[in-house]
């Protein structure tokens, strides 16, 4: 364990609870805004009252100036470039996110493209070969934005976005801290809305970053604090979505675990641990829009820790121990640890009705040299705590999550 970190925390205020989106008005009004655009997805414009409520708790309800309700899973280019329009249009003066990741994540995008010169092209990390991606500094101002969460998504309140290329399937990735939320909430009905699917599919990439974040190289006091947090509520939590029992209680347990892992990542700590997991994901997201985002993360967490296990063999032990404290179920009890943490994982996940192989979301064998050529393009793969050394170790892996 280090005390020689860096802690880059950043003011955000977080109202939670039963009619807790009443406080959407008074974050307007701290930011004098009068335009504001919110940003959704079909499914919430047309399915839920969500938008209505909004407009019912702004006064006058015309601050909303507004609506684009075009945010698609994996927030294809061509979306994000109408929102940045419609925003151009309305004049608008802040960013209003009502869903989960898709949301969060289009209306980052719709940010850094409405402040910034050159195209999503011009801006996203850049990968020359064989060296470091490169992320250009995005130096512009942004307009404000607030979030209002319906799945516990990690997406929350961090700096990077990723969008779709439709033409070329492949991500965009932009980072900019400055497209972090002012203020988050979990409204109770709002976090209703989502399905037990939706927010375990949240959950899912949710735990695979707090396994990731305990078996850090660079845990430090502070990240291992919030990460522990994180692990209790899920392992208590996370079983409960299915059964819908106190279903809005259980959502905010959850967005508050997301808070404190994103807390975590703030304290210095990363992916690297797990950074395989994340790269083979976001290219199985790509590569399979009807895929969920948390399904890629169920099925490959397991085979990441093992394909990770000669780096990550003593930080797996403080895992189980933080697993056995919390009282977590079906731990094994014989193997080296790292084998035991990703058999746990496998177990949990098959516990809770996710998938643990990739014929469960549709890859096939066909698949396998195209989402490793996409993974080892992406940036968590160039961090990862064990070295890829070549394209056929990610093809090997992949075979054998099938």
């Amino acid at each position: 364990m280090i005390m020689d970190l860096r802690y880059s925390g950043y003011p955000v205020r977080i109202h939670s609870g039963t009619d807790s989106l009443k406080r959407l008005d008074s974050e307007l009004n701290r930011l004098n805004s009068n335009r504001a655009m919110i940003v959704c997805g079909r499914s919430i414009a047309n399915k839920t009252n969500l938008v209505d409520r909004i407009k019912s708790v702004c006064e006058p309800s015309s601050r909303i100036a507004c609506v684009f309700d075009k945010a698609e899973t994996s927030s294809p280019l061509p979306s994000v470039m109408e929102g940045v329009q419609l925003a151009k249009e309305n004049n608008v003066d802040c960013i209003v996110s009502v869903g989960g990741g898709s949301s969060i994540v289009t209306t980052r995008g719709i940010l850094i493209l409405l402040a910034e010169q050159g195209s999503a092209f011009d801006l996203c990390t850049q990968y020359p070969p064989g060296q470091r991606p490169i992320s250009p500094r995005l130096d512009e101002e942004k307009l404000p934005t607030i979030s209002v969460i319906t799945t516990p998504t990690t997406a929350t309140n961090r700096s990077g976005t990723a969008l779709k290329d439709p033409e070329t399937r492949t991500r965009l990735e932009l980072f900019d801290p400055k497209t972090r939320p002012i203020a988050v909430i979990w409204d109770k009905e709002a976090l209703e809305t989502a399905s037990p699917e939706l927010t375990k599919s949240a959950s899912a990439s949710l735990l695979t970053g707090v396994l990731a974040g305990l078996l850090s190289k660079n845990l430090n006091h502070l990240a291992l604090s919030d990460l522990n947090g994180a692990l209790e509520i899920m392992l208590h939590d996370l079983p409960l979505v299915d059964t819908r029992q106190s279903y809005g209680e259980v959502a905010m347990k959850l967005c508050a675990a997301s808070f404190l892992y994103n807390r975590a990542c703030d304290s210095g700590i990363g992916g690297t641990a797990l950074g395989v997991v994340s790269a083979i994901s976001h290219a199985i997201d790509t590569k399979f829009p009807d895929c969920s985002h948390g399904d890629a993360y169920s099925v490959m967490t397991s085979y990441g820790i093992s394909f990770n296990a000669p780096a990550i063999s003593e930080s797996s032990a403080r895992v189980l121990a933080s697993l056995e404290r919390f009282n977590a179920h079906d731990i094994p009890m014989s193997g080296g640890a790292a084998e035991r943490l990703s058999e746990w994982a496998l177990r949990f996940f098959q516990s809770i009705d996710m998938p643990t192989k990739l014929s469960a979301i549709g890859v096939t064998d066909q698949d396998i040299n195209a989402i490793a050529r996409d993974a080892m393009e992406d940036f968590p793969m160039h961090s990862n705590i064990r070295r890829v050394e070549n394209i056929e170790e990610i093809e090997s892996l992949l075979s054998s999550a099938l």
